[in-house]
């Protein structure tokens, strides 16, 4: 009879498996062989799913973006309906984030550091990046700033720079001073709407 690991489909486990290693240890600090070997799969398979290392790793970072963007999202939703409260909200991922056993610091930012710019992980890691700033934006916008491109900006390099920090600090209280941050930035940018 199948084990439950056997029962789900390969190219689910091997996923699992080497985001799970990725982000304890980085994309390079993993390699094919281990996620292979933790994964149950043979090679044949791993490379039938996912043509090279940098394949797999990009479809990891897809997923991840996946899941960032919506604990973004979920977080500024549950910041309430106006914009100006889901700017400062978000953070509240970024908090949720630290608090996670194991927590790694930004999988983009890691993997954007490990990575050539001509890679396929690297240009998710881009992609990702426009579109969360993107979203932000579009935030920024509804609650009435003056440059919401300047805001958007400002509060994606606040949540990269506190995700960066994380993994080198490990200080519980930067989630907090980086939403206090991102309220003094959001009441700015709107004041000087008004």
């Amino acid at each position: 009879m199948p084990t439950t690991a056997q029962r789900i489909p390969a190219r689910e486990r091997i996923l699992t498996t080497a985001g799970d290693l990725f982000s304890a240890h980085g994309l390079r600090g993993v390699g094919v062989d281990r996620i292979i070997a933790e994964s149950g799969v043979a090679k044949a398979t791993l490379y039938a799913h996912f043509p090279s290392k940098d394949e797999l790793a990009a479809a990891y970072l897809r997923r991840t973006d996946d899941s960032w963007r919506g604990k973004l999202r979920g977080a500024a939703l549950a910041a309430g309906d106006d914009p100006r409260e889901q700017l400062v909200g978000m953070f509240d991922a970024v908090a949720a984030s630290y608090a996670r056993h194991g927590f790694h610091g930004c999988p983009f930012i890691n993997a954007a550091a490990e990575s050539e710019p001509d890679s396929a992980p690297y240009a998710v890691t881009v992609e990702h990046k426009r579109a969360v700033r993107r979203w932000v934006r579009s935030l920024a916008e509804a609650a009435g700033a003056p440059d919401p491109d300047e805001l958007a900006l400002q509060l994606t390099l606040l949540i990269d720079g506190t995700l960066a920090a994380g993994k080198l600090e490990q200080d519980p209280a930067m989630p907090a001073a980086a939403k206090a941050a991102a309220h003094a930035l959001v009441e700015r940018s709107l004041t000087t709407a008004d």
